[in-house]
């Protein structure tokens, strides 16, 4: 189930359960609001993969650069914090210097990341309606 689903159901469905008195009423009423929300949310997603797809076949570096650029920082980054600073840190107390790492903001980084990857609702839909090769 996708999150924003998640997140409305229970209030929504509260509000079913105070209108509609019987219980069979009730159980399709949220089974019909949940088949909604989740075709609703798709649809936005739907939406934004076409957005991308056209962006990702433009000739402008302007329109379709943006993304390689955010995924060489993330990469960069991920390299530098895992690798670079502590391999930096090891020599210089092999060499007697102290070398500060700096704080990087991981969590926005991941954050960022797993947007780019796709980690998210919609991959899931994906395997469970066997869209995927």
């Amino acid at each position: 189930m996708l999150p924003i689903v998640s997140a409305l159901l229970p209030i929504v469905g509260g509000v079913i359960d105070k209108l509609v008195p019987d219980t069979v009423g009730r159980e399709k009423a949220k089974a019909e609001l949940e088949k909604t929300l989740a075709e609703a949310a798709m649809a936005g997603q739907l939406g934004q993969l076409e957005i991308n797809k056209v962006e990702a076949a433009s000739r402008s570096l302007f329109v379709a650069g943006w993304r390689p650029c955010c995924g060489w920082v993330c990469a960069l980054s991920f390299g530098m914090f895992y690798l670079g600073f502590p391999l930096a840190q090891w020599i210089g107390k092999l060499t007697g210097h102290d070398v500060p790492i700096p704080d990087l903001e991981m969590d926005s980084l991941l954050y960022v990341l797993g947007a780019m990857l796709g980690i998210g609702g919609l991959r899931t839909y994906e395997k469970q309606k066997g869209l995927t090769r």
